[in-house]
């Protein structure tokens, strides 16, 4: 790879250690990927932040990178494993509650914004068109590099932190015009009237077409809750971090020649292929990626009155739920007996053991309760998600 005279000084360690181990992760990666150069970043977004996940090793990792690294753009993080503030009304553990936030800690003293959120284009990482970037967390990607045409890789935890302290990243894949044209024409021709049907569509698309970027047509109006849940399953289903739909998202592309549809029979496919035999649900989650301000009124709006009886946790950003508590929307859904978590999600949670049947809106939701969790899963709107919660019960109608 060619590198700038600064990006040489990183390597051969005149900039400090962390930075030395940072640089020399990127070109090994650049090398691995043919990539000629590195770009610079104009904004980092770091995963790998729940100690569920990371562990003892992942934590000494940190802490050694902490010693002299400091990030050299706007850096935010991904969940943690738990809300830093209240992590005890989740029912978490103080000895894992003390590993998490050492962690946090680490990443602080590198300057890097403790946002933990999966979303951190709504809470103030917000790159524009054409940017380059270097994200972590698979939905995110995907919005960014869809919705907001800017340009990122799925990056990896050490990856990442590694672009952060360096403000660099390997120039290869998605960064490459190139490498962002539409593969397959698909024609969606299923009505989507929900954020579970977006996500639905993910799954199917996925499931059906791999990892080909897709350009969609027949899709006539999406939301950024609706295309955030999309980014979500679409990625986790074996699908590509990057889709276009006429009209709606920025990114120019050619039409393909290559021709597939999406029916209303592959939403429905959708729907059973995540629903698990079960009437009784102990544990509803919403927020897989993190509940918008808009998200949480309708979820305020559906609780107003009721209480529940299944653990309901609504997962969100800090600054999210700091805007629902001026609104009046966290006072209803605590008094219903509901949570709202921050800084974390169901994913990243350690709640192995802790439920059995998790109600939610997100298919990409149902495959990390299945697969981390050994949940079974019920997936569907999120007025189905709120009258499980309410209930106890799944009604499919």
């Amino acid at each position: 790879m060619k590198l700038t005279a600064e990006e040489r000084k990183m390597y051969e360690g005149k900039r400090g250690k962390a930075a030395q181990t940072a640089m020399e992760i990127l070109v090994a990666l650049g090398e691995i990927y043919g990539a000629k150069n590195m770009v610079p970043v104009s904004s980092v977004q770091v995963s790998g932040v729940s100690y569920h996940n990371l562990g003892d090793a992942g934590l000494e990792f940190l802490e050694e990178q902490a010693k002299d690294g400091k990030v050299r753009v706007l850096t935010t993080l991904n969940p943690a494993g738990m809300d830093l503030d209240d992590w005890k009304k989740l029912g978490i553990s103080d000895d894992f509650a003390q590993k998490q936030l050492t962690v946090i800690s680490a990443f602080a003293k590198m300057g890097i914004t403790v946002s933990c959120t999966c979303t951190p284009y709504l809470v103030g990482n917000l790159p524009r068109f054409n940017d380059h970037i270097a994200w972590g967390e698979s939905s995110a990607v995907t919005f960014a590099n869809s919705v907001l045409g800017a340009r990122t890789n799925r990056e990896g935890g050490p990856s990442a932190l590694a672009a952060a302290l360096t403000g660099k990243t390997p120039a290869y894949g998605l960064h490459l015009d190139e490498n962002r044209q539409a593969q397959l024409h698909v024609q969606v021709k299923a009505k989507l009237n929900s954020t579970s049907d977006f996500s639905a569509l993910g799954w199917a698309l996925g499931k059906k077409f791999g990892n080909k970027i897709p350009l969609m047509t027949g899709i006539k109006h999406a939301t950024i809750d609706e295309l955030k849940s999309l980014s979500a399953a679409l990625p986790t289903y074996g699908g590509p971090s990057l889709f276009h739909i006429k009209g709606i998202t920025p990114n120019r592309t050619k039409k393909p020649k290559e021709t597939a549809t999406i029916t209303e029979d592959d939403i429905k496919e959708a729907y059973k292929a995540l629903n698990e035999e079960s009437d009784i649900v102990d544990f509803v989650a919403i927020g897989c990626p993190h509940a918008s301000i808009n998200e949480i009124k309708k979820i305020a709006s559906l609780l107003e009155g009721r209480h529940v009886k299944a653990e309901f946790w609504i997962a969100t950003a800090r600054q999210t739920k700091e805007l629902a508590d001026r609104a009046g929307y966290s006072k209803i859904i605590e008094a219903s007996g509901a949570k709202i978590a921050c800084d974390t999600c169901m994913a990243v949670a350690p709640l192995k053991g802790r439920f059995r049947v998790m109600a939610i809106d997100s298919a990409k939701g149902c495959y990390y309760a299945r697969g981390s969790n050994g949940f079974k899963t019920k997936f569907g709107t999120l007025e189905q998600c709120i009258d499980a919660a309410v209930t106890g019960k799944w009604n499919p109608k």
